[in-house]
């Protein structure tokens, strides 16, 4: 997903649940633009896309919602994951066209296709814990990011599961928010802690 297309998203759908858009001619002096006006309530958690469609969960809610990508209609179509209560974020894997969807303990992989579902790897076990709050996908492995207690940064493999890498983190980082694998095999963090001051919140890359 180009990063400009993915902000543009997340600006448009901030706040969505049920989702109306009105398009909005405007004049003024010697130019003129074209707004898209949402009108929505509620709190979106996560937003993908696969071709043209964008798919979307929100707070408390156990529907994936489908829009057109070009016109932010909503399709009639829609992803029901039953069991599913508070999904955080939501990936896709374009090559087999698989969605992933980070619930606090769980992991939730939804077919695009025939819209089969699966909670595809818990995070409770008699040896581990951790929260799930944010997710990424570079080739076939998924990044898994826990933001605290304690923030930590897991990669698993899409095809079995397996457990790649925990991935080591400053003992200043207090809080993890998001974390993405580059091409080039590292790992970009946003986190709030430094070594310079606890409070203070910055993009770092680790090799």
């Amino acid at each position: 997903m180009s990063f400009h297309f993915h902000i543009s998203i997340i600006k448009k759908l901030k706040l969505l649940l049920f989702c109306s858009f009105t398009y909005i001619n405007i004049h003024h002096s010697s130019y003129h633009s074209a707004v898209y006006m949402l009108y929505v309530v509620g709190r979106v958690c996560g937003v993908t896309y696969l071709d043209n469609i964008m798919y979307v969960v929100c707070d408390k809610s156990s529907t994936i919602r489908l829009y057109n990508k070009d016109t932010l209609s909503r399709l009639r179509v829609v992803n029901n994951v039953e069991g599913m209560i508070l999904p955080r974020d939501i990936v896709v894997y374009r090559h087999d066209r698989q969605l992933y969807v980070a619930e606090c303990y769980c992991i939730w992989r939804v077919s695009v296709d025939d819209h089969s579902y699966v909670k595809w790897l818990t995070t409770q076990s008699s040896t581990d814990r951790f929260h799930v709050t944010k997710l990424s996908l570079t080739k076939r492995r998924l990044l898994v990011t826990s933001s605290h207690d304690p923030p930590t940064v897991r990669q698993y493999s899409t095809t079995n599961k397996e457990l790649l890498c925990v991935v080591q983190l400053s003992q200043f980082v207090k809080y993890l928010r998001h974390a993405v694998e580059t091409t080039h095999g590292t790992f970009v963090i946003c986190h709030q802690g430094t070594l310079e001051d606890k409070e203070q919140h910055a993009v770092s890359e680790l090799f």
